[in-house]
């Protein structure tokens, strides 16, 4: 019977990450849809084109949410239901998958930052917080938005083993987990890499028009 509840948990996780808070916020505020719009990609970035700094917050702390909120369960909550480390990769990943590939939403999702950053915040606060720093670090020397969610993905698993011994210990199936995470991230962001090297990608703080 046990056995169940790793695939409960990972189901209810894919779900709630299905929710596509750029689409959600914006219908919500009277917006127009980010799919219709800029790089429709239902994103915070994206929404943020829209001219609304609350919609693109509101909908960057959502997707953070949606990915913390099912790891952060399963890590406080999870033994007692027979729910170990292997379940923790399973509903980070399923939230993530979710944003990506949404249910209600014909599967067409964003590129997944936020929530990845979440799913992060919820394995452990320092690897959140690692990633979280080499993302501003990386867009405040380059000004790239997409170098440096790029850079954080990419890092973040070599995070995870530094941080082995001294603020966790790694465990191969979160491991694994995060190397899928940074190459699904580098594959929803290869559009963004052809313009990175064809020197056309937009720099943060650029002018942007607003839909109309």
């Amino acid at each position: 019977m046990t056995a169940i509840y790793p695939l409960l948990a990972t189901l209810a996780a894919y779900l709630l990450g299905s929710l596509s808070f750029a689409v959600i916020v914006s219908r919500a505020m009277g917006l127009s849809d980010p799919r219709t719009f800029g790089s429709k990609n239902p994103g915070a970035t994206n929404v943020l084109r829209s001219g609304s700094k609350k919609a693109a917050i509101a909908t960057l702390l959502l997707d953070g949410v949606k990915g913390w909120l099912p790891v952060a369960l399963v890590t406080w909550y999870g033994p007692r239901w027979g729910l170990e480390d292997g379940s923790i990769a399973l509903v980070g990943l399923a939230a993530f998958l979710g944003h990506l590939f949404p249910v209600f939403f014909r599967f067409v999702g964003g590129k997944g930052v936020a929530t990845a950053l979440g799913v992060l915040l919820g394995v452990h606060w320092a690897l959140g917080l690692a990633a979280m720093l080499t993302w501003v670090f990386m867009a405040y020397v380059f000004r790239f938005s997409s170098l440096a969610s790029l850079t954080a993905a990419l890092l973040a698993p070599v995070f995870y083993v530094l941080g082995s011994g001294g603020f966790w210990y790694t465990e191969t199936s979160i491991l694994v987990s995060l190397c899928v995470m940074a190459a699904l991230l580098v594959l929803r962001h290869r559009e963004n890499i052809v313009r990175l090297l064809q020197g056309k990608e937009s720099r943060l703080g650029q002018g942007k028009k607003k839909p109309v």
